[in-house]
């Protein structure tokens, strides 16, 4: 499972090869692409999937024309990095790549460090544009450290200014940064209209004793282990869905992100296509259920201050559901119910975290998603070290674990009491 895992990260240096990825390998199971810009003819029994934005995936099977609900797990394609800038190259003693930065990551992780370089561009074409997605593959950049030589106080504490510090070192001569992406594509430089691109860490994963490293853990190893269930889960009285959303890690608040109307546009016209009105809609999200998929705070072996006492949870512990009073995490005492309870029948361990309560934590899909598909939903995770680092940690059983806890959910076919609670 693990190799397997190694195998989709490797494959998705950035959100657009993530979805692209994800598509390939639902389109070699079988499943249809679908087009936001056109009519949809579905057909019970089938599968479908459409994307938004390129970086963002939906996909969905529908069992029968009376399905009860939706079935859902959701995880993000995208991880903290830094952004390359449209006018690459910075001069000086060598040359640099002009990058801000995306999402908050822990600086340190990414320096020394040999980067590559993955995205999109687009190229102009005789009827308008076209999306060509690049992967330098191979290392091409490094943020470097100063010596300690010259900052005696680099151990003693550091802040990182993302203008200069960060700034990394391209391998190539001056004007050779928007020619390599062209070449590798094999296109003119004069064939690129514009770009999205950032750096990666291209190192591969690694199994270590009980514990797994790789990059971008945070948040495909969620995103994986839902595309792993949902694909493997049996049939079931509801209409199963993946969603993988981009932008998680700046606030979602996109097109393409969880706070967009690309799950609320994507559940309704699966209710139209087979025959649902909007009473029946309504009736059909009530019945329905929302796993959120964002790995979880291990409990740190040299700090273990930063966890609450009553609530720490450990890599290999099996999966993560997460609590906050504020409703940063949406779990309650239903939805968590329905969780533990699936995690139950498959026979998956399962953990309770909660951040100390003098320490805020993130906000993750959960919440975002439903300002617009109001739903029950519960937000889990896996347990990892070095969240937002450029290389995280977590355990090797856990991702087996946590496609055994979404098959399950995939597997259900859940039901709304009157008072609220659930059948399943």
């Amino acid at each position: 499972m693990n190799e397997k895992l190694f195998s989709y990260i490797a494959a998705c240096p950035s959100p657009y090869h993530t979805v692209a990825h994800t598509a390939a390998i639902l389109a070699d199971a079988g499943y249809t692409p679908l087009s936001e810009g056109d009519d949809w003819t579905l057909e019970a029994g089938k599968g479908y999937y459409v994307t938004r934005g390129g970086s963002s995936i939906l996909a969905f099977r529908v069992p029968a024309a009376d399905f009860r609900g939706f079935t859902m797990a959701a995880a993000h394609t995208d991880s903290p990095t830094f952004k390359i800038k449209e006018n690459a190259e910075l001069g000086g003693s060598y040359v640099r790549l002009a990058t801000e930065k995306y999402g908050g990551m822990l600086c340190a992780s990414w320096m020394d460090r040999p980067l590559s370089v993955a995205g999109r561009v687009t190229v102009r074409t005789p009827d308008g544009i076209a999306v060509r997605l690049v992967d330098l593959g191979e290392p091409c950049a490094i943020i470097p450290n100063v010596a300690i030589h010259m900052n005696r106080r680099a151990n003693d504490g550091m802040t990182y200014d993302a203008a200069t510090d960060m700034i990394p070192l391209w391998g190539g001569e001056a004007g050779s940064f928007r020619r390599q992406v062209a070449a590798s594509l094999g296109l003119d430089e004069g064939d690129i209209l514009t770009t999205d691109l950032a750096v990666y860490n291209p190192q591969p994963g690694t199994v270590w004793g009980s514990y797994i490293s790789a990059p971008r853990l945070d948040d495909l190893q969620c995103a994986f282990a839902a595309l792993e269930a949902f694909l493997a889960a049996p049939p079931s009285d509801c209409t199963p869905v993946l969603c993988l959303f981009d932008n998680e890690e700046v606030g979602s608040q996109t097109k393409q992100g969880a706070a967009s109307t690309f799950l609320c546009d994507t559940l309704g016209r699966i209710n139209l296509a087979f025959g649902g009105d909007a009473a029946r809609y309504c009736r059909r999200v009530a019945n329905s259920f929302l796993v959120s998929c964002d790995n979880a705070h291990a409990v740190h072996p040299n700090h273990p201050e930063y966890a609450d006492k009553n609530h720490t949870v450990r890599m290999g512990g099996g999966v993560v559901i997460k609590y906050n009073a504020s409703q940063r995490y949406t779990s309650d005492a239903v939805s968590a119910g329905l969780f533990r309870l699936l995690c139950e029948r498959a026979g998956v361990p399962v953990q309770m975290y909660a951040n100390r309560a003098d320490m805020p934590g993130g906000s993750t899909l959960g919440n975002i998603a439903n300002t617009q598909v109001s739903l029950n939903t519960v937000d889990v995770g896996i347990a990892q070290l070095a969240m937002h680092s450029a290389l995280e940690t977590a355990g090797a059983d856990d991702t087996a674990a946590m496609v055994g806890a979404l098959t399950a959910l995939f597997a259900a076919s859940p039901a709304m009491c009157a008072d609220g609670s659930f059948r399943i």
